[in-house]
C-alpha cells in the first residue's frame, strides 16, 4: 500500500509513511500466511527476547529484538533494512522464533538468547533461515567497529576484509550471524545470498538511504507462523 520512497510492503512505523498504509501492509502479509493475528516488538538493537502468548496492540508492543512463540496461527516477525533477519523453528515441535540481529544485537547475544528462549519452551531440534541483509561488499566499517569485535574475540578477524579506504574494513555480518547460530547449537541453517543495499528493486536499505542523503527509508518484514 505504501508509495514513494516507501513503495511496496513497508512495515516500518515512525519513519514518515502513512500509518494506515503500514497497517494494511501488515494485514496483507498476515492474510498471505493465513494468520489470525500477529506480533511485532518495538526493536531497539538489543539482546532482549519476549515470548508471545497472545497478540498485543502496537502501542503496547514490548521493547525487544526477538520474539518466540508456540501459539498456532500467530504470526511473529521482525523488520530490517540491512540488519540480519533470522527465523527459527523446531523441526519436530510447534515452536518458532524471529530475531533482529543488527551488529549490536548480534555481538551482545540476541541470537543465543532467542535459542535459549525457544529451548525454554521445549525446543530441541532447531533450524534457522537467515534472510536478506547487507553483504560484506556493501558493509564498510571504521577502525572503532573493528576494534569492538576484536576485543570480544581475536578470532573475529575472519569476518573482516580490507576496504579500499585506509583503516577501514568490509564486515561480513551474515557469516558472523551464522557462526553465532552454530555456536548456539543450530546446525541446520539456510542463508539467502541477497544484498539489501545493492538490490534496490527488491529491498529497503538504511545504508543506501544514508549514501544518497535521503531523509527516510522503509523496512521489510521477515515473518514466521505455526500453521
Amino acid at each position: 500500500m505504501s508509495e514513494g520512497i516507501y513503495d511496496s510492503l513497508n512495515c516500518a512505523y515512525g519513519t514518515g509513511d502513512d500509518e494506515k498504509n503500514v497497517d494494511e501492509n501488515y494485514r496483507i502479509i498476515a492474510r498471505a500466511l493465513g494468520a489470525n493475528a500477529y506480533c511485532k516488538a518495538h526493536q531497539i538493537h538489543s539482546n532482549r527476547v519476549v515470548t508471545a502468548t497472545a497478540p498485543w496492540k502496537r502501542e503496547q508492543a514490548p521493547q525487544a529484538d526477538a520474539i518466540v512463540t508456540c501459539v498456532p496461527h500467530l504470526m511473529i516477525g521482525i523488520t530490517t533494512a540491512d540488519c540480519l533477519p533470522i527465523l527459527l523453528a523446531d523441526t519436530t515441535q510447534p515452536i518458532i522464533g524471529a530475531a533482529h540481529a543488527g551488529w549490536k544485537g548480534a555481538v551482545t547475544g540476541v541470537i543465543e538468547a532467542t535459542v535459549d528462549a525457544m529451548r525454554a519452551l521445549g525446543a530441541r531440534n532447531l533450524a534457522a533461515a537467515i534472510g536478506p541483509a547487507i553483504s560484506q561488499q556493501s558493509y564498510e566499517v571504521g577502525p572503532e567497529f573493528y576494534e569492538r569485535f576484536i576485543q570480544e574475540s581475536t578470532g573475529n578477524t575472519v569476518y573482516f576484509a580490507p576496504s579500499a579506504r585506509s583503516g577501514h574494513y568490509q564486515f561480513d555480518l551474515k557469516a558472523y550471524g551464522k557462526s553465532r547460530l552454530q555456536h548456539a547449537g543450530v546446525q541446520l541453517i539456510n542463508m539467502l545470498a541477497h544484498d539489501t543495499c545493492l538490490e534496490e528493486d527488491a529491498f529497503f536499505s538504511y545504508r543506501r538511504t544514508v549514501k544518497r542523503g535521503e531523509s527516510a527509508y522503509g523496512c521489510q518484514l521477515s515473518a514466521i507462523m505455526i500453521g
